[in-house]
């Protein structure tokens, strides 16, 4: 999905952008920000995720806070997943849907340990068009949206040494308590941290969220106990790779979470924005699935590169895709027809003038061995 284009002098930088600089970063503009692209290379990078532990600016990332009286049945209405019944220190993914079914956004729903109190984390593309959307939903309820976003850095420290890394920096012995998708609240400096075990690369980890000067330090401190800083180069290199979505590419306006097979984080026991759509969508009448797809060869189908039957017929579009670094295999994801979707189907893609054959396969290319 191309983006519009922000002349660079109108482009935001996070607190942490001078170290980007010091550090001799690749930056290129990404949703509105200047943002590192890479430090050493991708491969690098990727790898100490997988392998050992990385860490990613995140700060461009939207915080938007809901409280009051009705804030719960609010949040619950605008939110594809079921918050009811989910407790303080717990976090939940979803999707909030226009009424055709089309995605606004995806993001993360914090439930605080303040009664009625959540923290809605959105995609830093999509900031001021989901708190328009938000508040606009909110009239009629009794509950105040505050959007905090300037007010907040963050920091994604991933990897299977994510825990024993950020205790022996930071000291945090809470972090080995977390569940997956679970947070706490300590302190830095007197001021608030929520510490999330969370992340966007299919490994173990933990997001950061204070101010932003103490994530400045914070960055600083894992800097120098040797922590490989990771750009947006491998972000998306690891999150493909663990099936996760990008918003613009996997859902967007025209892409439904039951197009992208995130019907699972769609609860229709209850009311929600876009929940008919989506039920007529579950029924049968969807036209485009998102899948994935394996090729043959070593060639690299990038987003945009058409999706084929054996016989030339065009039956859909790259959305993703890479040569995989830690499977050394071509693979995509795609939106194609439905009658094309089931696993193993045979598809090509079309790179220029040339035809490479594939097969459909599951979204999650890699498996991790994180258990927690």
């Amino acid at each position: 999905m191309s983006e519009v284009q922000i002349p660079l002098e109108q482009l935001q930088k996070t607190c942490l952008y001078p170290a980007h600089v010091a550090l001799q970063a690749k930056m290129s503009p990404f949703a509105g920000f200047m943002m590192p692209i890479q430090y050493n290379t991708i491969t690098v990078e990727h790898l100490a995720v997988r392998e050992n532990v990385g860490m990613f600016d995140v700060s461009h990332m939207g915080e938007i806070f809901v409280e009051g009286p009705q804030a719960e049945e609010f949040v619950n209405y605008i939110f594809t997943n079921e918050i009811r019944g989910f407790q303080p220190g717990k976090v939940l993914y979803g999707m909030m849907c226009y009424p055709d079914g089309g995605t606004v956004d995806d993001l993360l729903v914090y439930r605080e340990f303040q009664p009625e109190h959540f923290l809605l984390v959105v995609n830093a593309a999509n900031i001021e068009k989901d708190f328009a959307w938000i508040e606009e939903h909110a009239k009629g309820f009794d509950c105040k949206v505050t959007n905090a976003s300037p007010s907040w850095g963050q920091i994604a420290l991933q990897g299977p040494k994510a825990e024993e890394t950020l205790i022996r920096v930071l000291g945090y012995q809470e972090a080995a308590s977390l569940g997956f998708y679970e947070f706490c609240d300590v302190l830095y400096k007197g001021e608030r941290l929520i510490l999330s075990r969370t992340g966007y690369t299919g490994e173990d980890g933990f997001e950061i969220y204070t101010s932003n000067a103490n994530i400045v330090e914070i960055w600083d401190r894992f800097i120098e106990a040797g922590v490989q800083p990771c750009g947006l180069g491998c972000r998306d290199t690891l999150r493909f790779e663990a099936g996760l979505p990008l918003y613009g590419d996997e859902l967007s306006p025209e892409i439904s979470p039951v197009m992208a097979g995130l019907g699972m984080f769609c609860k229709y026991e209850k009311d929600f924005v876009g929940k008919e759509a989506l039920l007529d969508q579950k029924a049968g009448n969807l036209v485009r699935k998102l899948v994935g797809i394996e090729i043959e060869d070593k060639a690299i189908p990038r987003a945009g590169y058409p999706v084929e039957t054996p016989e030339g017929e065009e039956v859909g579009m790259v959305t993703t895709g890479y040569h995989s670094i830690s499977l050394d295999k071509s693979i995509c994801f795609a939106l194609v027809d439905k009658a094309c979707s089931a696993l193993d189907t045979p598809l090509c893609i079309r790179i220029r003038k040339k035809v490479f054959p594939g097969k459909v396969v599951k979204k999650r290319f890699y498996q991790t061995n994180y258990k927690k």
